[in-house]
């Protein structure tokens, strides 16, 4: 809008001038009147609106607007100098007028590299554009660039062919490779194992076996176990030694057993009717009893990790379930001794009857008191 203003007071301006004299193009939005002549360096013109060459029409423009505000004699600023206004405007007209020929150079530069490339005659957008002179000629062209671009096609399938064929034979090398160091590992291993067992022999450490100066069992009849390993594994269960993991299934075991021995053992203490009282000790005995379930249950997780086979791993305790068993096993304690109590007063009164030996009962309970 500003622009709009500047340009109409020019026009102002200029219908003040005489006839005779020549006109100055004016600016009204961003157009430029013909018939325009810069009279001032387009170097100078750059430096006075602040610019370097090669910049954009916006930055001209957003250069122009901010000096016209600075410079306008009708802006009102302390600034306002009529005629470093008009050398503002001079220089914009410069710039634009250079920018305006840089583009229409650089088109016209263009136009005629695609003139030059752009096919003269319309016969040529046959044969894919191939070949020059007759038609004929054009097609004897065409037809040999058919064959080319056919061999170069054939021959890049057989480079990739054989690319492919390439890549896989050096797989299987890689594979090759991987394997012998599998093989230079075990070897290497089975070398040092046998150290081993040398020094051990050299140190005297097997002279002390049970089975020393006896022949070896035979071989399982298996014939995919190695008889190398089958034999270290005979020693070593012949002189005690067992993995981790069956020690820790072991004391799984023995752990679980003694619980319930004595859960039952303290169950059988309280003995009848259960009073306050003995309700109250067999709740902290129940309390105990979880808390040690809980912590076999991660001495079953740990177990559970190191145990080789999956068919082996165990699965938790459930204490409830526990103190219920060793109820029913208490209840069922009671039941048989109730039994054989029941049983012995029968025999009793039996004898008595058989043997008459009421009255001898009787004098040794005399003799007792």
């Amino acid at each position: 809008m500003l622009t709009n203003k500047i340009g109409h007071h020019l026009m102002l301006r200029q219908a003040m001038i005489p006839r005779q004299l020549k006109l100055f193009p004016c600016i009204h939005g961003n157009r430029l009147l013909s018939g325009y002549k810069p009279k001032s360096n387009v170097k100078d013109s750059y430096r006075i609106l602040e610019l370097q060459e090669g910049c954009s029409l916006d930055d001209i423009r957003n250069s122009y607007r901010n000096l016209a505000k600075k410079y306008h004699p009708d802006s009102g600023s302390v600034t306002a100098d009529s005629e470093a206004f008009m050398k503002v405007e001079e220089a914009y007209r410069v710039v634009l007028s250079d920018v305006a020929n840089k583009k229409k150079s650089s088109e016209d530069e263009e136009e005629d590299q695609f003139k030059s490339k752009s096919l003269q005659h319309r016969h040529y957008l046959s044969f894919e554009g191939v070949g020059f002179g007759m038609p004929s000629q054009r097609e004897r062209q065409y037809m040999q660039f058919r064959v080319d671009r056919a061999t170069e096609q054939v021959l890049e399938y057989r480079k990739q062919r054989l690319e492919g064929q390439c890549a896989v034979t050096d797989l299987m090398k890689a594979k090759d490779v991987r394997q012998s160091k599998k093989v230079k590992i075990t070897q290497a291993v089975e070398r040092l194992v046998e150290d081993l067992i040398q020094e051990s022999m050299a140190k005297g450490d097997f002279d002390n076996l049970s089975g020393k100066g006896k022949p070896l069992q035979k071989f399982s009849d298996c014939p995919h176990i190695d008889p190398m390993t089958h034999n270290l594994n005979r020693i070593l269960i012949d002189n005690g030694y067992q993995p981790e993991w069956i020690l820790m299934q072991k004391e799984i075991r023995e752990t679980i057993e003694q619980l319930r021995k004595g859960i039952v053992a303290s169950r059988n203490k309280l003995g009848g009717p259960m009073t306050p009282y003995r309700q109250k000790q067999w709740n902290c005995i129940c309390e105990q009893f979880i808390e040690d379930i809980r912590k076999l249950n991660k001495r079953i997780d740990s177990f559970n990790l190191v145990v080789p086979l999956l068919s082996r791993q165990m699965v938790h305790f459930n204490a409830d379930k526990e103190i219920v068993r060793a109820q029913k096993t208490y209840e069922a304690l009671m039941e048989k001794r109730q039994a054989s109590n029941s049983d012995t007063k029968e025999i009793e009164q039996e004898n008595v009857k058989r043997f008459g030996l009421k009255p001898l009962f009787k004098w040794l309970n005399l003799m007792l008191k």
